[in-house]
């Protein structure tokens, strides 16, 4: 079964290639803005990018009720044209303070809060579009290939953060990055909407965002994804502040370093998503698999005594963290129903990323209390948690199908 098969329609590779484009630009900023939370606004202070990361996601969490409403009643794509742009006039600002010397640590917290309620309503709304790029039987390899785009980009955009931060400084990676939508909007324009699978809109309903938590919470499948997934998303990804600290305050790296770590970490993650794309459909088991390894991964990278065993490490948990989110996310989307895909994704992205105002915080105290080492040992002990919640479920399903 070819690894690339989505690739095949006119859509979804325009939709790919402008996405190619904006996922290096937002890896970029991501790297430049937490360098510049930990090194330039203070004094490598790791529950500061902890606040930041929970102002960027915690709307994830305070708009639910109303983004997944808006991805299943509105058009997406006009949806994602809205947001792609609001995205971009948000790293615009930031960009042109960091150039203009103004930035203060209070604007940075203020334009993540910005990015995160934007975000809150474009990502189900991307994520449920792929739906409408290819047919049902291609949706599980486009779902894998967006998250190779994703993750190639992390490989490239960081190492790219790290050299550009060093020659002329952080602003300009916020201003490359403000540019970088113009691709992802052309692509949203350039689409051909009589060829878009489209279903027709959910009726409007009271009580529909409700529907949505009764719906996966009758389904045992989908309820243990989502436990496992709270565990791995609250306190196992927290990259920007493993990475950071690690190699800021126990390898005493520089930037472009920084950036480097990012991008072997994006090696694992790249290979995890072009795994995943070969498989036809996911596997629960694959959820156990990927949450046991991530969490060995995790404890092997905190006991690595330099930068280079660290970085090979970060490729295993690249690989690992990548197996389970895209597993996590491609049985969320093919085990839902059309009419209800969108609430159910916007609860998926919640928990993935809203437990992040939760648990960046904690993980940053950890660091700056006990040391990176220690952070990292909290995310290992986490998705090892997870592993076992989701070996229960599958010994469960076992004895229930068991014939008397």
């Amino acid at each position: 079964m070819s690894t690339f098969r989505a690739l095949g329609g006119h859509n979804y590779r325009i939709w790919a290639g402008g996405a190619a484009v904006s996922n290096i630009g937002t890896w970029m900023q991501r790297t430049a803005q937490d360098w510049l939370v930990l090194t330039e606004l203070t004094h490598n202070n790791a529950t500061d990018v902890g606040i930041v990361m929970s102002l960027q996601y915690g709307p994830q969490i305070l708009m639910l009720p109303v983004s997944g409403y808006v991805a299943d009643h509105f058009d997406r794509r006009r949806v994602l044209l809205a947001t792609q742009a609001a995205m971009g006039l948000l790293a615009l600002g930031l960009g042109l303070l960091t150039v203009l010397h103004l930035v203060q640590l209070w604007h940075v917290y203020l334009f993540a809060f910005g990015l995160g309620c934007v975000s809150a309503f474009d990502a189900p709304a991307r994520q449920t579009f792929v739906s409408e790029l290819v047919s049902e039987d291609h949706l599980s390899n486009a779902v894998a290939l967006n998250s190779t785009s994703f993750n190639a980009a992390r490989m490239v955009g960081p190492a790219v953060a790290g050299l550009l931060i060093a020659a002329v400084g952080t602003g300009w990676v916020f201003l490359i990055n403000a540019a970088s939508f113009a691709a992802v909007i052309a692509s949203l324009s350039l689409l051909r909407v009589r060829d878009l699978h489209t279903r027709p809109r959910t009726k409007k309903a009271h009580g529909s965002f409700v529907e949505g938590f009764r719906y996966v919470w009758k389904r045992p499948d989908l309820r243990t994804a989502l436990i496992m997934l709270s565990l791995v998303g609250t306190f196992g990804l927290n990259f920007p502040i493993f990475i950071s600290t690690m190699a800021v305050r126990t390898f005493h790296k520089g930037a472009g370093q920084f950036g480097l770590l990012t991008s072997i970490m994006a090696i694992g993650s790249v290979t995890g998503a072009l795994l995943a794309a070969r498989r036809a459909k996911p596997r629960h088991s694959l959820l156990v698999v990927g949450a046991t390894f991530f969490g060995l991964g995790l404890l092997g990278a905190a006991l690595m005594p330099d930068y280079w065993l660290f970085g090979l490490m970060l490729a295993v948990v690249g690989i690992s963290a990548q197996t389970f989110t895209t597993t996590a996310n491609s049985t969320m989307q093919l085990s839902t129903e059309p009419h209800i895909r969108g609430r159910v994704m916007a609860i998926f992205l919640a928990i993935a990323l809203g437990g992040t105002p939760i648990g960046a915080p904690i993980v940053g105290w950890v660091a700056d209390r006990f040391g990176p080492r220690w952070a990292l040992g909290v995310g290992a002990a986490a998705a090892l948690l997870a592993a076992l919640i989701g070996l229960r479920y599958l010994i469960r399903q076992r004895h229930e199908v068991k014939p008397a």
